[in-house]
């Protein structure tokens, strides 16, 4: 089962390398958005699933990771009130200070999340979000308010992930663009991100965090310090979620502030929840169906029963309605019959069928003794 396991991973693997050669640049950048939630899904598993923390302030992390990506690789300029700044780094240096940039913000949290667990700490970090939500719309310099500020592309070495530098490379005759150069760049962060995850939870950290997240009181008699252990928690997961925020502005080459708001943090709880609380690989694949199922749906929204296209006066749900829709209904089912998610699914298929036990050996006579029954000879019976 082990063998057949990672022969099915493999495969998985060469599929993701090879879908820039057969897919269109749709469903490509469709996919980064998809890689860039699966980071944060990873995050937030890691924080609810293992450290059992919750959070509904997921979106504001990305948003730091994404600005904080815009603000230090762009340049100043502008004038007025649409006067931009930015520091100017290179691209590479500047998405890592980002990611650490979104660790600070969740590390200057961390001590109200060491003190609140369950719904006290998911209403705290509500406020994050609205927080998030005024600041985007009037630190016009650095954001670049309402509409939003473009993206400096990834540039790793002189190499280009965009259209240029170099002009018209093709491999293999497929011409890679932007979009087909960051595709590899997105599967080596989600790649990275799912090693490390894996790491902590089955080092002892992960023990750790998961016998805080049964009872906190026995895990502090066990000698795990809570507090620290919590603020760590968080810590780490803002990490992953400013990779994934940078990732995004990278895939959409535009940040605008209506992307970060509260739905988005909803639909965080919901990947982690379908893939399967503490299961990494469950949020990932979570993350996938929930980010690319509006974009399945708009584009067949014609060929559907009950979904309207957008812009669209038909009778029925839009697209993203339509998407959530589905997302409750699968949380409800998910609940409801299978508790594990998409995570404990796949160990029950994948499990082993528990051998039959051999049947017992069937009891061999017992062998009569012939002298036992047979007169003596010589000796009449008595009368």
């Amino acid at each position: 089962m082990f063998t057949g396991r990672r022969a099915a991973a493999a495969g998985g693997v060469l599929v993701l390398l090879a879908l820039p050669f057969y897919v269109d640049g749709f469903w490509l950048q469709s996919g980064l958005f998809a890689m860039a939630a699966a980071l944060g899904a990873i995050g937030l598993s890691l924080l609810t699933g293992t450290a059992g923390q919750l959070s509904l302030g997921h979106s504001f992390f990305l948003a730091v990771g994404a600005y904080g990506y815009v603000w230090l690789s762009g340049d100043t300029g502008g004038s007025g009130p649409t006067r931009l700044t930015g520091l100017g780094l290179p691209p590479l240096p500047a998405f890592v200070l980002a990611v650490a940039l979104a660790g600070a913000a969740g590390a200057v949290f961390s001590p109200i999340a060491g003190r609140l667990r369950g719904m006290y700490l998911g209403v705290a970090t509500i406020a994050l979000v609205f927080l998030g939500q005024h600041v985007m719309l009037n630190s016009r310099s650095v954001t670049g308010g309402f509409n939003g500020r473009s993206v400096e592309p990834m540039t790793l070495f002189g190499f280009s992930f965009s259209d240029a530098s170099p002009r018209g490379l093709a491999v293999l005759g497929v011409p890679f663009g932007g979009v087909e150069r960051l595709w590899y760049f997105g599967l080596a962060l989600v790649a990275i991100g799912l090693f490390t995850a894996r790491n902590l939870q089955q080092g002892r950290p992960g023990r750790a965090l998961a016998a805080l997240r049964d009872s906190g009181t026995a895990a502090a008699v066990m000698g795990v310090p809570v507090a620290r252990y919590r603020c760590a928690a968080f810590t780490v997961s803002c990490l992953y979620a400013g990779a994934g925020g940078a990732l995004t502005a990278l895939a959409f080459k535009r940040v605008v502030p209506d992307h970060f708001g509260l739905a988005l943090s909803i639909d965080f709880l919901a990947m982690i929840v379908i893939g399967g609380l503490g299961s990494v690989g469950g949020a990932a694949a979570a993350a996938v169906l929930v980010s690319l199922l509006p974009q399945v749906l708009t584009v067949y929204a014609d060929r559907l029963p009950l979904i309207a296209p957008a812009g669209s006066d038909a009778f029925g749900a839009t697209p993203g309605e339509a998407a959530r829709y589905l997302y409750g209904a699968a949380i409800v089912l998910i609940l409801t019959l299978a508790p594990g998610g998409l995570a404990g699914l796949a160990r029950d298929r994948l499990r082993p069928a528990p051998a039959a036990a051999p049947a017992a050996p069937a009891a061999a006579p017992v062998p009569v003794s012939r002298t036992a029954t047979r007169p003596s000879p010589g000796k009449e019976p008595t009368p």
